[in-house]
């Protein structure tokens, strides 16, 4: 358990903080290599899993189960942060100390062994490059097949989503609806050159900001595509979302594309589609 207070989102003050005590000596040769590495790994991160995080930094468990691939990253992150404050705590110990407290230097320096013998190890299929420049990563992955995907793309994504606009009479009650009945999360930002509020699940994100919709003529606003899209249309269900056509509906007309299409709060229509995983 951590000892010490840290700003609840801005990860970049954490690594400051990291980089301020490792700074000041008395640490692992590699230690500074280590908070590079990981902060190259972080940059390579969506907004989102950045921020849980920096949750799972401040005690939170129940993460997402899209976080479970990233687990290894949060984890080592927060033996960095303990490794920075045994440090601290090591140094406090006077000279001459008493039994109790040579007897908690003894605990304390064990603890920095274990936590040291991970530093610039592989991580998440990357490997630490000390010559390559801050903020980018050495892509040493896994997968037998080399630097692509089948598909020819790079394994480092570096597009990592898309956000669409909504533009709404009022974002705040859009937000909410997409807060109360969606599962969504949302994130203000009033700072950006266009003031709009985020809204985020899982892989998706939106964006809302104020206006007066218009009708593009087009017979949905927005494509979802999911793997089994009944289990999201009970969920939407269960929420009292207002369903333009379900399913069993849809399978009545086609057999080739499951979906399902749901109305939001400003009467966009946003299609659930099953995409064929052969495409």
């Amino acid at each position: 358990m951590l000892s010490k207070t840290y700003p609840q989102h801005d990860i970049n003050l954490v690594f400051d903080e990291i980089s301020r005590v490792l700074s000041s000596g008395n640490v692992a040769d590699n230690a500074m290599e280590e908070l590079s590495f990981q902060n190259r790994l972080f940059a390579a991160l969506p907004v989102e899993a950045v921020e849980y995080g920096m949750q799972f930094l401040h005690g939170k468990r129940d993460l997402p189960k899209a976080c479970d691939e990233i687990l290894p990253l949060y984890m080592r992150f927060l033996n960095l942060v303990k490794y920075t404050e045994l440090i601290e705590a090591m140094e406090n110990i006077p000279k001459n100390p008493t039994p109790e407290e040579l007897t908690s230097r003894i605990r304390m320096h064990g603890e920095l062994g274990k936590i040291e013998e991970s530093f610039c190890t592989p991580l998440l299929g990357f490997a630490y490059n000390k010559d390559l420049p801050e903020g980018k990563i050495d892509p040493e992955k896994i997968e037998p097949n080399g630097p692509e995907d089948s598909d020819g793309s790079s394994n480092l994504h570096l597009m990592n989503s898309l956000a669409p606009v909504f533009v709404c009479e009022d974002p705040y009650l859009t937000s909410a609806f997409y807060e109360d009945h969606l599962g969504f999360h949302a994130a203000h930002l009033d700072d950006e050159s266009m003031p709009h509020i985020r809204i985020s699940r899982d892989n998706i994100e939106i964006n809302l900001v104020k206006g007066s919709p218009v009708s593009t003529g087009a017979p949905y606003d927005l494509y979802i595509y999911v793997s089994e899209p009944m289990m999201l249309q009970m969920e939407l269900q269960s929420s009292g979302v207002k369903l333009i056509k379900t399913l069993e509906e849809s399978d009545a007309i086609s057999h080739m594309n499951r979906e399902f299409i749901f109305e939001d709060i400003d009467k966009r229509h946003i299609c659930v589609s099953q995409r064929d995983i052969s495409q």
